[in-house]
C-alpha cells in the first residue's frame, strides 16, 4: 500500500487531503504566467503546499485507501498510522522523505517540518495535457534594431529642393500627417492594452489574495481560545431567560462523510456520553456533540473536564 500513490489522486479533486496524525496538503489554483526573460508561458496551475498544524482526521484519506483496497476502515487506519510511524522516524533522523509526483520534506533545525513541492505535476484538471511554451523573439525588434544601427553608420545628406519640385510638396505634406496620425493611433493603442493588461495582473493578484483568505478560513483547524469567564450579577429571571435562550454544545469533531460521524456517535454513547448529531456547519462538515447542556457554567465545566481526559480538540458551539 503506497499513501503517496493515493494522496496524489486525491489531491487532483480536494483542495486538502489530511494525513492523519501527520499533516494536511492543501491546493491553491495560480493563473497562467509569462516569464519575459525566456519567452516562457506556464498554463494554469495548482500550487501544492503542507500545513503540519492540520492533523484531525476527517476520513477522506482512509475511507478512499479502504475502498479502494477492498477493506474495512479500522484496519485501513491502522495500516496508515504505521505508516506516517515510519515516515515520524525518518524525519527525527535527520533524512528528507521524498514523495513521489508530491514533493520533499524534512526537519529545520528548530525541529518543523518544512516542505518542497515537486513541479513536476500540475494538479489541476482543466490544465491536463498543457506544457510550458517558449516563444521566439518577435522579428521586428531584430529589424528594427539593425535600421537603428544603419542609420548611424550611413550619414544622410539634406538637398535643396527644385522650383520644379514644388508641385510635389503637398503630397509630401500630407503624407507627413497621414504618418503622425497613424503613429499617435498606435501609441495609444499600445498604451490602451498596456493599461489593460496591468489591470489584469492587479485582478488576478487580488483574487489569490481572497482565495488564500478564504482557504485558512476553511480549513485552519486550530481550537478555538478558552477565554476568562467575566461573572457579571444578573436577576434570576435574567438567567433563566439566557438559559432557555441559548444551547451550548460541547462539539467533539467535524466529518466530511455523515457515515463517519454516525461511528463518532457510537463510540461516544460507549464511552458513557451523551452524544448527538446536530447537522452540518458552513463548509458542509457533519457535526458530532459530546453532550449539550442549557447552563453555560455547566457546559463550560463539561468542556474543561473533556478537553483534559478525552480531546484537546473539543470546543463549545452555542445556539440560540
Amino acid at each position: 500500500m503506497g499513501v503517496e500513490h493515493y494522496l496524489k489522486e486525491l489531491l487532483y479533486r480536494y483542495n486538502c487531503v489530511v494525513v492523519p496524525s501527520f499533516g494536511a496538503f492543501l491546493t491553491q489554483k495560480k493563473s497562467a504566467v509569462v516569464h519575459k526573460a525566456s519567452n516562457t508561458l506556464y498554463p494554469p496551475s495548482k500550487t501544492l503546499s503542507f500545513n503540519a498544524q492540520l492533523t484531525s482526521n476527517d476520513g477522506l484519506l482512509v475511507s478512499y485507501i479502504a475502498e479502494a483496497e477492498k477493506t474495512d476502515y479500522e484496519t485501513m487506519l491502522a495500516q496508515v498510522g504505521e505508516q506516517v510511524a515510519v515516515w515520524q522516524k525518518q524525519l527525527k533522523q535527520g533524512e528528507r522523505l521524498l514523495l513521489e509526483a508530491i514533493g520533499e520534506l524534512w526537519l529545520n533545525k528548530e525541529g518543523k517540518i518544512q516542505f518542497q513541492p515537486s513541479e513536476q505535476e500540475n494538479y489541476l484538471t482543466t490544465s491536463f495535457g498543457l506544457s510550458a511554451f517558449v516563444s521566439a523573439p518577435i522579428t521586428r525588434e531584430v529589424l528594427k534594431e539593425e535600421v537603428v544601427s544603419m542609420e548611424e553608420k550611413i550619414p544622410f545628406t539634406i538637398t535643396p529642393e527644385k522650383r520644379a519640385q514644388t508641385a510635389f510638396r503637398p503630397y509630401l505634406k500630407y503624407a507627413a500627417i497621414f504618418l503622425l496620425t497613424l503613429a499617435t493611433g498606435a501609441t495609444a493603442y499600445r498604451a490602451y492594452r498596456q493599461g489593460l493588461y496591468q489591470q489584469q495582473i492587479v485582478r488576478s493578484a487580488a483574487e489569490q489574495q481572497v482565495s488564500k483568505q478564504i482557504q485558512e478560513a476553511t480549513f485552519f483547524d486550530a481550537a478555538p481560545l478558552e477565554l476568562p469567564t467575566l461573572r457579571l450579577e444578573a436577576t434570576s429571571k435574567e438567567r433563566a431567560f439566557d438559559s432557555a435562550k441559548k444551547i451550548h454544545h460541547v462539539v467533539a469533531g467535524a466529518f466530511r462523510f455523515k457515515k463517519n460521524a454516525e461511528r463518532k456517535i457510537q463510540q461516544l454513547k460507549k464511552s458513557g456520553f451523551n452524544p448527538s448529531y446536530i447537522g452540518t456547519n458552513p463548509f458542509g462538515l457533519h457535526m458530532v456533540t459530546y453532550d449539550s447542556f442549557t447552563d453555560a457554567e455547566t457546559a463550560l465545566t463539561a468542556l474543561r473536564k473533556i478537553k483534559r481526559t478525552q480531546s484537546p480538540d473539543a470546543w463549545l458551539k452555542s445556539v440560540e
